[in-house]
């Protein structure tokens, strides 16, 4: 591997910690941007070695993992030490990464995919099947509560959120053995005859766990610079009188980043499968393996949570698995496709903007 790929998640880190012991500055603010970018490209690399050994789909769940892991550790920090003001935290951040993910990270790849080789294939049995999984893990974590009873507001009772919490680390897991083991051909890559990678020898097993290491140093540093550099965000939301949920928001797709960019690359390559394996995986993991956490934070410790969308968030959401359904119906996409998503990624911006 080239040296920079193993200087740079150990700098990340150094700055990270150097950020924590010493916060605040313009200076440190402006290394931490930039070594946050740089912890991205380092993650991808070390991500696509892994990928390399490892065979699809396993690679880019290993990533998706990952990056979600570190999320939820964040998360739950963050409502532990926010206390009721940090009820909507694991919502916002959900129907944000979901939003991002569907919409911005598919429509960006659907569109340069469809710009670098006009049509692009993928298998729809495995498509279809991540789509269903999300569409009922979404309706259970963030639309269902806004119509129960048991529990005032947008909330769910003690024996209801068991039960989400439970249905949604069933749906993941079940989701993930059938990518990897009952049905793992739905989710190969259907063309790859622009990546070199593919056709390159795998690397070796000490190599591929040194990247893997060095994957998890970056995913680190990426999370916790992001956190490092929500008080610059919160500034420049707060000096433009935006809400708060944009700050949500922008360190959701600080912290996408790493994916959002091996999704890129996987669809300029000619591998929307691939791509599609990081994005879908990605927000199913996002529901999946969050939901239990702070669900199982909340009866255990007492905290508060409100897991209903309000309106218009819910109306963005429909729209953004109906035209899902419609993307992804024919196993073949254009960068007409990606131009859809993306309009609808720039209305869910611009609403939360301007609500």
């Amino acid at each position: 591997m080239p040296l920079w790929t193993w200087i740079v998640p150990l700098v990340a880190a150094f700055v990270l910690a150097a950020a924590m012991v010493w916060p605040g500055g313009a200076l440190l603010a402006v290394a931490s941007a930039a070594a946050l970018v740089a912890a991205v490209i380092a993650a991808v690399h070390h991500a696509e070695v892994v990928a390399h050994r490892i065979g699809e789909p396993y690679g880019t769940l290993v990533l998706a993992i990952a990056v979600t892991v570190i999320e939820v550790a964040l998360v739950l920090s963050m409502m532990l030490s926010g206390g009721a003001e940090a009820a909507t935290l694991p919502r916002d951040t959900i129907y944000a990464a979901l939003m991002i993910i569907c919409n911005g990270v598919v429509g960006i790849c659907l569109l340069v995919g469809g710009l670098h080789h006009r049509e692009q294939s993928f298998h729809i049995d495995g498509v279809n099947a991540a789509l269903a999984a999300l569409v009922a893990m979404s309706s259970l974590t963030l639309v269902l509560p806004n119509f129960t009873t048991s529990a005032p507001g947008p909330t769910y009772s003690p024996a209801q959120l068991a039960f989400a919490a439970v249905a949604s680390i069933t749906l993941w897991a079940i989701f993930v053995f059938v990518q990897t083991v009952r049905h793992r051909d739905y989710f190969l890559p259907a063309g790859h005859a622009d990546d070199e990678n593919v056709h390159a020898e795998p690397p070796g097993a000490g190599l591929a766990w040194a990247s893997f290491g060095l994957l998890v140093v970056s995913l680190v540093a990426v999370v916790g610079l992001a956190k490092v550099l929500s008080p610059v965000v919160e500034a420049g939301v707060a000096a433009m009188g935006a809400p708060r949920a944009v700050i949500g928001i922008v360190i959701a797709m600080l912290v996408l980043l790493p994916e959002t960019w091996a999704a890129v690359r996987a669809a300029r390559a000619d591998r929307l499968q691939t791509s599609l394996n990081l994005a879908l995986g990605s927000a199913m993991a996002s529901i999946g393996l969050t939901i239990p956490v702070v669900a199982a934070a909340s009866l255990v410790l007492g905290l508060p949570l409100s897991l209903g969308i309000g309106g218009t968030e819910l109306v963005l959401l429909a729209t953004t698995f109906i035209v899902a359904s419609i993307t992804f119906v024919s196993g073949r996409t254009t960068m007409m496709q990606g131009a859809v998503h993306l309009v609808i990624f720039a209305a869910f911006m611009f609403l939360a903007l301007m609500p």
